[in-house]
């Protein structure tokens, strides 16, 4: 069990790290005569997407170590 959970705080953990460069990715093509209709730049909602994907999967990785540490915990 532990070894599945694991493998699935490695891969929130390269989600977290794709989210954050791809956010990167956003902020260094900043667009300024990009905008919509409400004087937000195409970057911006990007880069708040980018954000709100990799707190997301940072919650989710630190929700996978505790109950790892849990489960670890456990069996001692």
């Amino acid at each position: 069990m532990s070894y599945i959970l694991i493998l699935m705080i490695i891969a929130a953990a390269g989600a977290v790290v794709y989210a954050l460069v791809r956010g990167l990715i956003a902020f260094a093509n900043m667009e300024p005569g990009d905008v919509d209709a409400d004087g937000i730049t195409a970057s911006h909602k990007k880069q708040n997407e980018m954000m709100f994907a990799r707190v997301k999967y940072q919650a989710i990785a630190i929700g996978l170590v505790v109950l790892l540490l849990v489960l670890a915990g456990g069996q001692a």
